[in-house]
């Protein structure tokens, strides 16, 4: 599997990420969404450098130009609901792409730290012949977006499958690369050190869904 770590490089992208972790700036919640966002944007235009293109000529005023248009037919699917800021990122740059929506959550056994993965929703277009492009903000254990992938190529196998997180762990990365097929892609804002007991990103940035879209039952 191919990944590709965009915080290897210094860039604005940096400073975004940065703003995500700061606990002053998280208490504005619209500002969280706008950096996810952005981050959402930013890792779509180091994807589109990876995708098909046709060539084309196009007519302007003064005469044509021959240029090239994105090939690849796009399906955008988030897991929800964290994982709607970023797919807005994605969309702004991709905005001929279908749209798709899961739902997954811990279920966790009693009260130990133990869980599954519950997957009970899900809002998918046709994805034959198309590149599914998955996100989902935070990259834990990577049980949840392994399960995810899993469950859309056994309702409709993609073409090709680009995964994008914001923020991701050691132990989220092997996960999937051992359990994903090696054609997909993995794309990743920052890495971070590892995960506590509880399974939760360390030093991360706390729940990335309560702090966009407030604290839940």
């Amino acid at each position: 599997m191919q990944i590709h770590t965009l915080s290897r490089h210094n860039s604005l992208l940096l400073h975004f990420l940065s703003e995500l972790r700061d606990t002053e700036i998280q208490k504005d919640s619209m500002r969280f969404r706008r950096n996810v966002e952005r981050i959402g944007e930013i890792m779509a235009y180091e994807m589109s450098k990876t995708l098909l293109y046709s060539p084309i000529q196009i007519k302007t005023p003064l005469g044509t130009k021959d240029t090239y248009v994105i090939a690849d037919k796009i399906v955008l699917v988030s897991v929800l609901r964290a994982g709607l800021t970023l797919h807005n990122g994605f969309l702004n740059y991709f905005d001929r792409a279908e749209n798709g929506f899961i739902a997954s959550y811990r279920k966790h056994k009693g009260n130990s730290n133990d869980f599954e993965i519950a997957i009970e929703y899900n809002a998918l277009p046709s994805l034959e012949n198309k590149t599914l492009i998955l996100v989902d903000p935070m990259l834990a254990t990577g049980q949840s977006l392994v399960d995810v992938c899993k469950k859309i190529i056994e309702l409709s196998p993609p073409k090709k499958i680009h995964l994008a997180c914001a923020i991701a762990t050691p132990e989220g990365i092997n996960n999937v690369t051992s359990n994903l097929p090696e054609t997909c892609s993995l794309w990743i804002a920052d890495i971070d050190k590892g995960l506590n007991e509880q399974k939760y990103i360390i030093p991360g940035l706390g729940d990335a869904g309560d702090l966009a879209y407030g604290s839940k039952l």
